[in-house]
């Protein structure tokens, strides 16, 4: 089993930054994905961003230029900086972890863009 822990949502202007952060941890054997997804009150649960085990990261095209993932293999931990929130950001976020074919989801963080 592997277990997540988020931390860094909470509420901000629009225009403001955030940084989420959500480390692995239990019976890890190789990680291969690590994301994060947003689900907002009555939508779907959407992928944002996601990085492979060899750094290469992809964005949903709401996010390009204003959000950036990033992990450190080390410890397990992948990052995403928020840069210039809108409103439309506000969500709770989920980090995804693939771990051999195993999903993993972390409990959710809210993040909330407003003034």
């Amino acid at each position: 089993q592997v277990q997540l822990v988020e931390s860094g949502g909470g509420l901000v202007q629009p225009g403001g930054s955030l940084r989420l952060s959500c480390t692995a941890s239990g019976s890890i054997f190789s990680i291969n994905f690590m994301g994060w997804y947003r689900q907002a009150p009555g939508k779907q649960r959407e992928l944002v961003a996601g990085i492979t085990g060899g750094g290469s990261p992809n964005y949903a095209d709401s996010v390009k230029g204003r959000f950036t993932i990033s992990r450190v293999n080390a410890n397990n931990t992948v990052y995403l900086q928020m840069n210039d929130l809108k409103p439309e950001d506000t969500a709770v976020y989920y980090c995804n972890v693939i771990e051999v074919i195993n999903y993993y989801w972390g409990q959710g963080t809210q993040v909330t863009v407003s003034s």
